[in-house]
């Protein structure tokens, strides 16, 4: 599986981002889907993830209410919609595929993106 990140950019606070990450090959649809974000000089962390039938979602506490995140079997694509956006958001966002649990953890995944810049200026 090869996944392929876009839609970060510069906003400013409170606004708005939507993130999309493509995915390649015939079998997106049995692998669960995340979102990591990585600031500099922190560790790659967590922000989201959805099962592989969409049915269940997960959030870190820092982005619950904010964000939201999807995908669309068909299209091979998940999303993340970003609203109310913070400078403590700043980071390059990855999306990741994998069905280990759990799907908090880095290591539920197999195939990683290449990552998105998402800045929010304040």
């Amino acid at each position: 599986v090869q996944l392929q990140a876009s839609g970060g950019g510069l906003v400013q606070a409170g606004g708005s981002l939507r993130l999309s990450c493509e995915a390649s090959g015939r079998t997106f649809s049995s692998y669960a889907m995340g979102w990591f974000r990585q600031a500099p000089g922190k560790e790659r962390e967590f922000v989201a993830a959805i099962s592989w039938s969409g049915g269940s979602t997960y959030y870190a506490d820092s982005v619950k209410g904010r964000f939201t995140i999807s995908r669309d079997n068909a299209k091979n694509t998940v999303y993340l919609q970003m609203n109310s956006l913070k400078p403590e958001d700043t980071a390059v966002y990855y999306c990741a595929a994998g069905n280990r649990w759990p799907f908090r953890s880095i290591n539920a995944y197999d195939y990683w993106g290449q990552g998105t810049l998402v800045t929010v200026s304040s």
